[in-house]
């Protein structure tokens, strides 16, 4: 497959994942967006430019749509303030964590060392942002202390984790299976002219 109709292939798919589970509103499913965003880092690394932008602005349309079809003003409901575009630098702590990974990859076990540490430092720096500019900036929390701004910090850090881990391991899997399938499918070596009869 060309490297631009597998990116492509890769850019549709994590599109259709968040829409399907940032709505999570209406569905029990997980909010995968940080995630796609950490996937996206490693396989469309090349695509940074314009991709990451893509995603954002999906990410950001899908809460316009949600909040404004509780019948809500979207610049009127409790999460979105001057706090809520510190997304954007938390959404890029994910995908640099994937582009990490990805200058880094290698068919080892390495790899998966690697890409557990980026995850991990990832969420962590994601929700600093993320919860951090919401707690710090926005006037929906009231009574705001370093105490109570960390007990909420962990109190979410972990959820979020496990779910961002429960995205991106699929994922690996699916890439484990996809290299031993093109690793299978290439032709077996030509007889060497001194080999054994």
């Amino acid at each position: 497959m060309k490297p631009n109709t597998r990116n492509s292939l890769i850019l549709a798919l994590l599109a259709v994942l968040m829409v399907a589970t940032r709505v999570n509103h209406w569905t029990p499913i997980p909010d995968a967006s940080w995630a796609v965003f950490f996937i996206g880092g490693f396989y469309l690394r090349t695509w940074t430019r314009w991709a990451f932008p893509l995603l954002m602005a999906l990410a950001v349309a899908i809460d316009y749509a949600v909040i404004t079809r509780q019948g809500i003003n979207f610049w009127e409901h409790y999460c979105v303030s001057a706090a809520y575009w510190f997304l954007v630098p938390a959404y890029f702590a994910m995908w640099a964590g994937g582009l990490w990974v990805s200058r880094n990859y290698s068919r080892s076990w390495r790899t998966l060392g690697l890409t557990a540490v980026a995850l991990i430092g990832s969420v962590a720096l994601c929700q600093l942002l993320s919860q951090g500019s919401f707690y710090w900036i926005s006037d929906s929390v009231q009574n705001k202390s370093f105490a109570g701004w960390a007990a909420n910090y962990f109190e979410w850090l972990l959820p979020y984790l496990r779910t961002t881990a429960t995205y991106v391991g699929i994922a690996t899997v699916v890439q484990a299976i996809a290299a031993s399938a093109s690793k299978a499918d290439k032709p077996l070596p030509a007889p060497n002219d001194h080999s054994k009869r």
